[in-house]
């Protein structure tokens, strides 16, 4: 459907500039992203002391208002549903059971789920930082025939639970786009530009996980990469949080320092160096080559174990997994959780087809549909991070070869969506000669803040987003893997 007319947003802006007039402004925002952090540090000629703008479009992208808006006012009942599911032990152990057999990461994470379930946890409190993404789809039925315009739904490709990044890059890309459209002259569509609060919210939530640790010396952990290419996404987190509470500090370790540094005090506080932990914040973790050896597997224990306030906790890192995800959208699953039926209708309709791979007769119906039809579908593995998925002909030359593992079951297929296409320039760092004018498709990430325990919800809320844009001929689009580019929405009518 890429392409089709029918399936087209546009910008009421011009975007033909004269080739002058274009070279100017990509200048201009390129020195306006490097002053005003929206950078990386460079993989491929990395440098600790430099910076490199992350890609970016260079105008903000269409997004329709009415969408945006649901969007955002299904996060609370979202953060809701993840909430209950990760507190709910037997539900997460039954949905588990098989991927934990072919899966020694999920495994690893269920082996110290179930160590401080039976241990009983220390603390009972969780912070939860997550992200909702979602696309829009044309295939939805039209709801209005009579419409002249596409008819757009948006449908949830996965909620994550872990390091949901761009809590930074997300509000500066707003700004450097409320920049680029004043240069063009374009003062009265500013409205447009949603506001985006993120890093605000984001922080407000580890600070108030901090007030309710009590302790006024205790400092925040964030658990970091052996190397750091994300680094303003992170670091603007930590700035965030000194401006609005100067008296919390921060500091960074990566997984292989907490194993050599890291301890448990006589409450069961947990002690770093010198600094008692009120609140860990995890930037890694949520990759099996983050874990090194068995010594990282016992920090990442050590600390659940612990009084610290987790973000996330275990069980909400389970939660996210794409089996839980397909596993809510089988009939009835989200009543289980939310007992208001209307909410849980609202919930099932963002919900897209996803299909497990057991070895039952759904299972192996899911598998022969794969192969034979496998533009269809994505195939994902129960990993975060990006550019871990299958598509096309590499679905039916997977699927063919597990037919008969195990291993399959390890893996979800999910329906393929198709959103709208949408006309843009991407400027990445290096050469921009000739600079064109692409077809593009985006993606939208919805934050949300919980704190809670088993029992209650103490903080529930929405806060700030995030877009990513790539060509509408790629498969995946992270940013970090250097595929996809930081954008914001422009809500369109």
């Amino acid at each position: 459907m890429h392409g089709d007319n029918e399936a087209t947003m546009k910008l009421p802006i011009a975007l033909d500039l004269p080739r002058k007039e274009l070279d100017e402004l990509i200048d201009k925002a390129k020195d306006w992203a490097l002053m005003n952090g929206l950078c990386f540090r460079s993989k491929s000629d990395f440098n600790r002391d430099l910076l490199q703008f992350a890609p970016y479009a260079l105008m903000p992208s269409p997004f329709p208002r009415e969408e945006f808006q649901n969007a955002c006012d299904i996060q609370i009942i979202l953060n809701t549903l993840v909430h209950r599911v990760a507190h709910d032990y037997d539900f997460l152990k039954e949905t588990l059971q098989e991927t934990v057999k072919v899966d020694d990461f999920t495994r690893n994470l269920f082996d110290i789920y179930e160590t401080v379930h039976r241990e009983g946890a220390a603390q009972k409190l969780s912070l939860a930082i997550l992200r909702s993404d979602l696309m829009l789809d044309t295939s939805c039925p039209k709801k209005d025939a009579k419409k002249l315009k596409p008819h757009c739904c948006w449908k949830q490709v996965e909620i994550n639970t872990i390091a949901s990044g761009f809590g930074w890059l997300g509000p500066a890309t707003t700004r450097l786009h409320r920049f680029v459209l004043q240069e063009l002259g374009y003062q009265d569509e500013l409205r447009n530009l949603p506001e985006n609060n993120a890093l605000e919210t984001l922080c407000s939530g580890m600070i108030e996980a901090w007030s309710l640790y009590g302790e006024s010396k205790a400092i925040i952990l964030f658990v970091i990469e052996d190397i750091t290419y994300n680094i303003c996404d992170q670091r603007f987190h930590e700035f965030e949080i000194r401006r609005q509470n100067p008296r919390v500090s921060v500091i960074r370790r990566n997984l292989t320092e907490l194993a050599a540094t890291a301890r448990l005090g006589a409450n069961m506080e947990l002690l770093v160096d010198d600094h008692v932990v009120s609140v860990v914040y995890y930037r890694c973790g949520y990759e099996p080559g983050q874990y090194h050896s068995q010594k990282e597997w016992d920090a990442r224990l050590l600390i659940e174990r612990s009084l610290a306030i987790k973000c996330p906790s275990i069980q909400y890192h389970l939660a996210g997994t794409k089996k839980v995800q397909q596993t809510l959208a089988k009939p009835g699953m989200v009543a289980r959780f939310l007992k208001d039926e209307k909410t849980a209708a609202k919930v099932k309709e963002i919900f897209t087809g996803l299909y497990p791979l057991d070895f039952d007769e759904h299972g192996n119906a899911a598998v022969e549909m794969g192969i034979s039809n496998p533009q269809r579908f994505v195939l994902k593995p129960q990993r975060e991070g990006g550019c871990n998925n299958k598509y096309g002909l590499d679905i039916r030359n997977f699927l063919q070869s597990v037919k008969s593992e195990q291993a399959r079951v390890a893996w979800i297929l999910m329906d393929r969506l198709y959103p709208p296409v949408h006309k843009n320039y991407i400027v990445k760092p290096g050469s921009n000669a000739q600079l064109e004018m692409k077809e593009l498709i985006s993606e939208l990430g919805i934050f949300g803040v919980v704190i809670g325990s088993d029992k209650d919800i103490i903080v529930n809320r929405q806060g700030g987003h995030m877009l990513r844009t790539k060509l509408a001929t790629d498969n995946e689009g992270g940013v970090a893997a250097g595929l996809g580019a930081c954008d914001s929405p422009f809500l369109i009518d």
